[in-house]
């Protein structure tokens, strides 16, 4: 038998530019798609990495809000990042929003349409 999965959708964060979900929930894991940095009301995204990973996070939250959930209980990210030159000023903004214990990380250099950071993460909530 599956565990069934429920997609979440928030007007909070960017709206899916293909067939895909925002987040899907299966038990007591959320697993989001891959955020870039739009800002979801206007759609401008800034020229800083480090403001560029803020909104990413940002949008991470309210996604994650939706089911009643922080970036407390995050247990993985993937980070995409343009140039990976940019790692240590990404790295600055991200522990804004991180404290110990850290959720893993696998940090990747990727080609990105326009954009510097992109953020995809897992989470335990309340199933």
């Amino acid at each position: 038998m599956s565990t069934p999965k429920e997609a979440l959708h928030t007007t909070n964060a960017p709206q899916p530019a293909g067939p895909y979900s925002q987040a899907i929930v299966s038990g007591d894991l959320l697993f989001t798609a891959g955020f870039g940095p739009q800002d979801p009301a206007t759609g401008e995204v800034s020229d800083s990495v480090a403001e560029q990973t803020r909104q990413v996070l940002r949008t991470l939250q309210a996604v994650l809000a939706e089911r009643g959930a922080s970036l407390e209980d995050v247990l993985k990210t993937t980070v995409h990042l343009a140039d990976l030159a940019d790692f240590q000023e990404f790295n600055e903004a991200y522990r804004e929003f991180f404290s110990e214990p850290f959720p893993v990380r696998t940090t990747v250099g990727s080609q990105l349409a326009n954009i510097k950071v992109e953020i995809d993460a897992v989470a335990r909530i309340s199933a």
